[in-house]
């Protein structure tokens, strides 16, 4: 998964110490990294989705009619936010390991406050933000390099639009006309003498 400027720039922390709110970093080997700031920030906003699709009226969901990639060009019916919030969970529980896991299903799941869960878990407070910011930044990477479908960004996971690379304008060689290029838009003005 190549990261670029544009990916990460918006994400970014002004005050970040490691990236100076660019999004990316350099590692050893001249390549780009992205900053663990920016991968915390894709993490919160999906989780802050996933908590509007869980905390949303049921009867509010919506079903949508969408197309299936593939050579017949199927349509199916599906409820994306209860599926964005199966997605969220089970990508979580595949990639954390036991104790990370339980860390967020207290926190992030279940609602619990730190003083809480140091108590259920038997750790310190510095350990625990330690563990949480080190979930933050497994999970944001994951959801954003998730394939064939991330759930980062959100947008491309509920509207269905699958990022291509962009197209790139090529000019016509000066010897042959534009078509319909017939007439000015503006008369040109009058000589004066």
């Amino acid at each position: 998964m190549q990261w670029t400027r544009s990916d990460t720039i918006a994400l970014a922390k002004n005050r970040c110490t490691q990236c100076h709110g660019l999004g990316l970093r350099t590692n050893r080997r001249g390549g780009s990294n992205p900053c663990n700031c920016v991968l915390r920030e894709i993490f919160r906003a999906c989780y802050r989705r996933f908590r509007y699709c869980a905390t949303k009226e049921k009867y509010m969901s919506r079903i949508s009619f969408e197309h299936v990639p593939g050579k017949e060009r199927r349509m199916t019916w599906g409820f994306k936010d209860e599926e964005y919030c199966a997605d969220f969970i089970l990508v979580s529980r595949r990639t954390l390991d036991e104790f990370e896991y339980k860390v967020f299903k207290y926190h992030f799941l279940l609602g619990a406050d730190w003083k809480l869960c140091c108590r259920k878990l038997g750790i310190d407070r510095g350990n625990f933000f330690h563990c949480v910011y080190r979930i933050e930044q497994k999970l944001g990477r994951v959801f954003r390099e998730l394939q064939p479908y991330g759930l980062w960004p959100l947008d491309e996971y509920f509207n269905g639009t699958v990022r291509s690379r962009p197209r790139v304008a090529t000019a016509l060689p000066p010897s042959q006309p534009v078509a319909g290029a017939g007439q000015p838009l503006r008369p040109p003005l009058a000589e004066s003498a």
